[in-house]
């Protein structure tokens, strides 16, 4: 079992809904939902380009995904999830925008945020404690010649490369798209995400995800509002 710390809407929150839909499932009750249909992509194609973000559910990470220490527990790492939720504070992300990073699409932050990156490093220091170290193929996956050397160190150090300087806050709308079928996907996430590009973005909850087994999809399970707003 891993468990993770994301950032990701309540479950009746207008955005939470329309990127269930995209993806094709409710990550808070595990429903499976008929996706939109994208010109110029079939619906398997499309339903094979959004299979990662899919399983993991529409979020942005704060924690990567982590197995728990042999003397951490569950019980434990509830606490203190209530803990952190209860000491940090709500804020407004300015402007949402869609991006391509790479090869993949993702909702993002349109310019730097410092409560947001704030909030991301909190996380990795406070759930650091639970962790358990990372096997030689959990760092293998992570291509570690392909890291700078901070984002090796931090592999190690942290089990994710992509903390502290290295954020970049993101909510996953694809895999990797090959680039001929790029402006296709591209033009139906812009018009399924219309209500939401270029406006402020509140951060107001917290979520701990849990993957159940090896390769099964990620579920809420916990979502805590953050401080000023229990």
């Amino acid at each position: 079992m891993r468990y993770a710390l994301y950032f990701t809407p309540p479950a009746d929150d207008p955005l939470t809904l329309a990127a269930a839909r995209w993806l094709g499932r409710d990550a808070f009750s595990g429903a499976v939902l008929e996706q939109p249909a994208v010109p110029g992509l079939d619906r398997e194609r499309f339903f094979d380009l959004t299979a990662d973000p899919r399983r993991y559910g529409f979020h942005a990470t704060l924690k990567a995904p982590f197995a728990l220490k042999d003397d951490a527990s569950d019980t434990a790492l509830l606490d203190a999830f209530e803990r952190f939720a209860a000491t940090q504070p709500a804020f407004d992300i300015p402007e949402l925008t869609l991006t391509r990073i790479g090869s993949f699409f993702a909702l993002v932050s349109a310019e730097a945020c410092a409560p947001l990156q704030d909030l991301g490093a909190s996380a990795v220091r406070a759930f650091e404690p639970f962790r358990a170290a990372l096997s030689e193929a959990d760092i293998a996956r992570r291509k570690p010649e392909t890291l700078s050397e901070r984002q090796r160190l931090a592999l190690m150090d942290w089990g994710y490369p992509y903390v502290f300087e290295d954020f970049r806050f993101h909510m996953t709308l694809s895999g990797r798209v090959p680039e001929a079928e790029q402006p296709a996907l591209q033009a139906a996430a812009a018009e399924c995400f219309a209500g939401f590009i270029g406006r402020p973005l509140t951060v107001t909850t917290v979520g701990l995800f849990v993957e159940p087994a090896p390769g099964a999809p990620f579920t809420a399970r916990a979502l805590l509002p953050l401080a000023g707003l229990g």
